[in-house]
C-alpha cells in the first residue's frame, strides 16, 4: 500500500510538472560574453573564454550572476505548489538540533541550533551539570547570513578556540582565535585561503599557496 501512494504522488507531481511547463512562458536566460583568452601547454592551444568569470569581485561577474538570479527567482515565484512545500519542510525542520559534544580541557564544546536559526550557535559547559555559556554565535557575524562558521576547533586545555569564517559559501575561509578567559575574537585574523583546520596536540594550520 505504502508503495502504491508514493507511485501515485511521483505521478501527480510528474503530471503537475507536465502541466505547468506547458504553460509557462519559455525562459530565456542572460548571455555570458567570451573573451580572446587562449593559454598553450606543451604546444598544444587551449582556448578559455570565460576566464573573466574567475575574478569573483568584477562588475561583469555581478551583473551577470544578478541576471541569472532574476530568471531562477521568477520562474520559482510562479510555482503554485512552493508555499505550500515551504510551510511544511519550515514545520517538519523546526526542532532543536544538538551536535556531538567535543571534551578539550575539561570542558564540553557544541553547536546547538533551536530549530530555524540560520546557523548553530557554539556554546561551551564546564561540566556536564554547568549552564552552557555561548563561544560564537555566527548569526551575529553578518545581518544577511552571507558568513557562517564553517570550521572550529578548541585547544587541548580549553581555553582556546580557532574558528572559521566562509563568505557566501565559499571554500576560502579565514581563522581567528578567540581565548577563553573572554570568549571575544582578537582581532587577528590568519591570512585568507586557508584550508581546514586540523589539530595533533596543537594547531596545524594548512594555507593554499597563491
Amino acid at each position: 500500500m505504502k508503495n502504491l501512494c508514493a507511485a501515485a504522488a511521483v505521478l501527480l507531481l510528474l503530471v503537475t510538472t507536465s502541466c505547468t511547463s506547458k504553460t509557462d512562458p519559455a525562459l530565456t536566460y542572460p548571455v555570458a560574453k567570451k573573451v580572446e583568452v587562449v593559454d598553450e601547454y606543451f604546444g598544444i592551444k587551449v582556448p578559455d573564454p570565460y576566464r573573466w568569470m574567475e575574478d569573483l569581485d568584477s562588475k561583469d561577474n555581478a551583473d551577470w550572476v544578478a541576471a541569472e538570479n532574476k530568471v531562477t527567482f521568477d520562474y520559482l515565484g510562479r510555482l503554485a505548489m512552493r508555499d505550500r512545500f515551504k510551510q511544511r519542510i519550515t514545520e517538519l525542520w523546526d526542532f532543536p538540533k544538538v551536535s556531538v559534544p567535543a571534551r578539550e580541557g575539561g570542558r564540553y564544546f557544541y553547536r546547538k541550533n533551536s530549530g530555524l536559526q540560520r546557523q548553530s550557535v557554539l556554546y561551551v559547559q564546564a561540566n556536564l551539570q554547568a549552564e552552557p555559556s555561548v563561544v560564537l554565535d555566527p548569526n551575529t557575524l553578518s545581518p544577511d547570513g552571507s558568513l557562517s562558521l564553517s570550521d572550529w576547533k578548541a585547544s587541548p586545555d580549553g581555553k582556546l578556540v580557532v574558528y572559521g569564517v566562509s563568505e557566501g559559501g565559499a571554500d576560502w575561509e579565514t581563522l581567528t582565535r578567540r581565548p577563553r578567559r573572554t570568549w571575544v575574537s582578537e582581532g587577528y585574523p590568519f591570512p585568507p585561503f586557508t584550508a581546514r583546520l586540523e589539530r595533533r596536540g596543537g594547531y596545524r594550520i594548512h594555507r593554499y599557496v597563491a
